[in-house]
């Protein structure tokens, strides 16, 4: 069902709510933008401007590994100054209250974290930009000691203990899905009985698979998303308009 109006749209997400036992939220970039970190995907979004480096080049590529670095550097001041806007704190009011058992996101920007999920209830698909992680061994890096090491260098470092090169904690394109993750999403996914996508275009597989297996499950789905998505026909409610107003009534103390 299409809300008519973000008051009745709202309304009834409130009746779902307090009629589920246990809501599982999925979380794309939309959630963020109000945080001030961008759509990547979007129309004049990073990725229209700069072709993303995938998992094999940054591996084959010191090259290529710089511009990666590089890139990343340039975001630090949006990443470091976004802070969790009304959709990251509604939802964690609703975990707070026992509702929610964990988050499966898409985002890498460290927000729900921060609007007060433990980080064991944050089920990352695509990682996390806030630390960085050696491909190799997979020790853990601040991202100041690589900094530091790129601009003495010039040169984006490997990691001190097996010279492997080392990456922010995020999944490029290429690289595989990581499987602790990609297995909880489905559990949580499949004993939820209310699925809420939001702010998720739902186009990149295998994530964009979640909604659909809650509703196969019997929960009821709810997407909230400002365009339309090719799984709209399958939700019980759908809330074409702006996330931090559409949540933002679900802000807790």
């Amino acid at each position: 069902m299409m809300a008519a109006d973000l008051h009745s749209g709202v309304e009834h997400l409130g009746e779902m709510i307090a009629a589920a036992k246990v809501i599982v939220p999925f979380t794309g970039a939309g959630i963020s933008t109000e945080s001030g970190i961008p759509d990547f995907r979007s129309p004049g979004g990073l990725w229209t401007r700069n072709r993303p480096i995938a998992f094999d080049e940054f591996i084959a590529s010191q090259d290529a590994r710089d511009e990666a670095w590089r890139r990343r550097f340039a975001m630090e001041s949006t990443f470091a100054a976004a802070r969790p806007g009304r959709g990251h704190r509604a939802l964690a009011s609703l975990y707070r209250a026992g509702k929610v058992p964990a988050i499966i996101t898409q985002n890498i920007d460290n927000l729900h974290q921060v609007s007060g999920f433990a980080a064991d209830h944050v089920v990352e698909l695509h990682g996390n930009t806030t630390y960085a992680r050696c491909i190799g061994c997979g020790r853990c890096y601040d991202l100041s000691w690589i900094k530091a090491r790129f601009d003495a260098d010039g040169a984006a470092p490997d990691c001190i203990d097996c010279d492997e090169p080392v990456k922010t904690a995020t999944i490029s394109f290429g690289q595989a899905m990581p499987e602790d993750a990609m297995q909880r999403a489905i559990e949580l996914a499949r004993h939820c009985d209310l699925f809420i996508a939001i702010g998720s275009s739902l186009v990149v597989w295998p994530a964009a698979g979640f909604p659909m297996m809650a509703k196969d499950n019997g929960a009821r789905l709810v997407i909230i998303n400002r365009e339309p998505t090719d799984q709209d026909d399958l939700a019980d409610l759908v809330i074409r308009y702006d996330i931090g107003e559409t949540l933002g009534p679900f802000v807790g103390n």
